[in-house]
């Protein structure tokens, strides 16, 4: 595991990643256009804001999270950094527009003007055709950070512009030692919590620091069980119901798709741990009751489902494709 505590942001893994970016700095060849991808709250956006400190840091070992530029950078204040990091709004061409403005100037302070540019996959169309002229022509003392889930959904042109990197899901001993150590998780927690993270340590911090999240899931699960005994008139009033919050919709299918995996390792006879490993004795006779084919099918439906809620699919009849698929048993 690797935490660079000289900073507040410090990032957890992805050791590889910092080494190319601390070997390029060091040789002066430090690209203008970089693209991190990867599944969300996997640590793109904090590499990307440990990387817009360390091109900046005036301290010897970068970026040491103490100097001025480091507190200016962490506080939002630095005159040569740009963050526009929103999980909920899209980047617009007047965003765009006026962080043109402010590259086309020389640094104020610092050796680089840096933006960042978090889930850009979320810019709309014109905001995206606006920033390739940047990146056509930046100037020689910019650098472009963006973040994206999967380079697929940015412009082909973009992409070609840019040094990309692809962050991977960390081991879950990483993430359960890094709960512990950093957010004084119980070692009980830490543990349910790395399982079910997928590798995605910032989402495992949010559910940790989010008091009713073990509640809320324990619940989903309740309803998946219900959902396999229900008619076809119960599943599309649930779908109704849950389609009504997006957020709780997208929470619900996201753990919904860990009991479909489970089921598949189960049904393998796989030796890999279980994600939900605490609801194994109640997997286990869904798993001798359904196919392997099955499964695959309804774990396909829910990554498609999770899919077209970034891509506005009505979210009530993305939802019932899900839940009229499934197979029902009424003695579960």
């Amino acid at each position: 595991m690797n935490i660079h505590n000289q900073s507040d942001t410090q990032v957890v893994g992805h050791q590889w990643a910092i080494d190319l970016l601390h070997r390029q700095q060091a040789q002066e060849q430090v690209p203008q256009a970089l693209l991190l991808t990867g599944p969300p709250n996997v640590g793109k956006s904090t590499l990307g804001r440990y990387l817009t400190q360390s091109l900046n840091c005036q301290g010897e070992a970068r970026p040491c999270g103490q100097c001025l530029s480091c507190r200016k950078i962490s506080s939002g204040n630095h005159p040569d950094v740009r963050i526009l990091d929103s999980d909920d709004e899209p980047i617009k061409i007047d965003q765009i527009r006026e962080l043109q403005r402010e590259l086309s100037l020389s640094p104020h302070e610092s050796r680089y003007r840096v933006a960042l540019l978090c889930n850009f996959e979320r810019a709309t169309t014109s905001a995206a055709n606006a920033l390739l002229k940047t990146l056509e022509e930046p100037a020689e003392q910019v650098v472009l950070i963006l973040t994206a889930l999967d380079p697929s959904r940015l412009l082909p042109t973009i992409v070609s512009r840019c040094q990309m990197l692809v962050l991977r899901p960390l081991p879950p001993q990483t993430i359960t030692e890094a709960l512990q150590n950093r957010w004084q998780a119980s070692p009980e927690q830490a543990e349910l919590l790395a399982q079910l993270s997928a590798g995605r340590l910032g989402w495992a911090v949010r559910a940790m620091e989010d008091s009713s999240f073990l509640e809320r899931r324990e619940h989903h699960l309740k309803d998946l069980l219900d959902l396999l005994r229900m008619s076809r008139a119960g599943r599309l009033a649930y779908a109704q119901e849950l389609s009504r919050d997006r957020r709780t919709l997208e929470e619900t299918m996201v753990l919904w798709l860990t009991v479909w995996r489970d089921l598949l390792l189960l049904q393998s006879g796989c030796q890999t741990r279980l994600t939900n490993l605490d609801w194994q004795e109640t997997l286990q006779p869904i798993a001798q009751r359904t196919t392997i084919a099955q499964a695959k099918a309804i774990v396909a439906r829910l990554r498609t489902a999770l899919t077209n809620l970034d891509h506005n699919v009505n979210p009530r009849l993305n939802l019932e494709v899900v839940l009229l698929k499934l197979p029902m048993y009424g003695d579960i």
